[in-house]
Parts: structure tokens; sequence; C-alpha cells
């Protein structure tokens, strides 16, 4: 199956390399994805931009594909879900939930000159960055891409019921299973309170286990395309 890869915030489609190897060798065909504003030098990209690139590399898809989305971009998967609900076999979300209809895509840190620079470390103190040593938080700082302003303060815009037809699986890294299910079951993420087929699989890391994990979560994700 081919499965769309899309890093969150400041992350460009190659923070995917080893699991995108790891997909391979397991019989799948990845297809990391560098989105707008996030590597090819636009810092006056907006959301809608991102989401048209999203959808683009879905119609570029043989057949039925699964969508992945990590973090901020859970959102982007489940946009993807809601513009073609009859092209996904499942969206897989990584360490995120999807944002609802009218809400802003990533307005979480300071915008300064137009983007969303990288806030260092400090706000992701403990479970988040708990498995990442030094080296590597210092080469994820280095090669972090500032966010541009339309991108994070872009809104969010869902309209087609049957994204709800299209299962989930929530992959669980720096919170558990049960965490998960009960931010849903308490109505903080009305997008899967309402979705059909919601499964979850835990994975033992931190907020980027592309990073830390990425042979696990390689499999996670091939399991989940297996079943679809």
């Amino acid at each position: 199956m081919d499965i769309l890869l899309i890093g969150g915030l400041w992350l460009n489609g190659s923070v995917w390399g080893r699991v995108a190897s790891a997909l391979e060798a397991l019989g799948h065909r990845p297809v990391p994805l560098t989105l707008p504003g996030q590597g090819d030098g636009s810092a006056a990209a907006t959301l809608d931009d991102q989401v048209d690139a999203v959808l683009a590399a879905v119609d570029a898809a043989p057949g039925k594909l699964m969508v992945v989305g990590h973090s901020a971009a859970c959102s982007l998967a489940w946009l993807a879900a809601d513009r073609r609900p009859g092209r996904l076999a499942k969206v897989a979300l990584i360490g995120g939930f999807p944002s609802s209809h009218g809400q802003l895509y990533a307005d979480f840190f300071e915008v300064r000159d137009g983007v969303m620079p990288f806030p260092g470390w400090s706000p992701f103190e403990g479970p988040d960055a708990a498995d990442l040593d030094d080296r590597a938080r210092g080469e994820l700082a280095a090669a972090a891409i500032p966010v541009p302003q339309g991108v994070a303060r872009g809104l969010v815009r869902l309209a087609d019921d049957r994204r709800f037809d299209v299962p989930v699986v929530v992959v669980c890294p720096e919170f558990t299973p049960a965490q998960a299910r009960e931010s849903i079951n308490a109505g903080d993420v009305p997008e899967l309170a309402r979705a059909k087929r919601v499964d979850f699989a835990d994975i033992d890391s931190g907020h980027w286990p592309m990073v830390t994990k990425p042979a696990e979560l390689a499999r996670i994700l091939a399991a989940a395309a297996g079943a679809a």
C-alpha cells in the first residue's frame, strides 16, 4: 500500500528516512512529504497550500492509501479524509489529534517576522523529549524550519461527514492508549468521538518516534496498513 507520511511542525520529509526504508522492506510504498513552507524555502505558504500538497499526493497514488500525520499534521491527515474520503484506506495519527472545524491549525508558539520558529526544548521537557539524547536534540533543532504564519494560524475547514467512515489508528508515543481513549470519551477530541472505527497502537517513545524508534514505528504503520 502507498503510505503518505506527513511530519509535524518544523519538519520536512527527510525526517521519515529510516521509517520509509523500513516500510519498503516490509513491502509498502512510503511517500514522505515535504510541505510548502517547511522545506521549499517559502515563508509565504498557507495552510491551504499544505492541504493542496497533501491532496496532490493522495491523487497521485494508484489506489487507496494510508495517510499518516504526526503531531500538528494529524489535522492535515484528517483534512485529507475530509476532502478525499473515498481514496483513503486509513488515517494514522502519531502523537496528536485532529483539530475541529473552525479551529486554528497550530497557533501554539510565538510568531516573529511572519514565522513560528522552533521554541527550543523547554516546552517539550518531560515525556515528549525524554528519549532524545543531546545529539538528537541538537540535530532536530538545527534542522527545524520556521513555520509560516499562514500555516500556523490557518483555519481548519471540515465539511464532509464521510470522513467519519475512514478507519483511524491513533499511535500513542508520549501518552498511552488509555489516556487517548479518556480524552476522546471526555469530549476533548470531537472529531474522533464521531469516527466509526478508532484503534490504538502503543509505542514506547517520546513525541518523535520517527527519530528514536523508526523500525518499531514502521512495524506499527505496516500492521495498520495491512489491517485496512
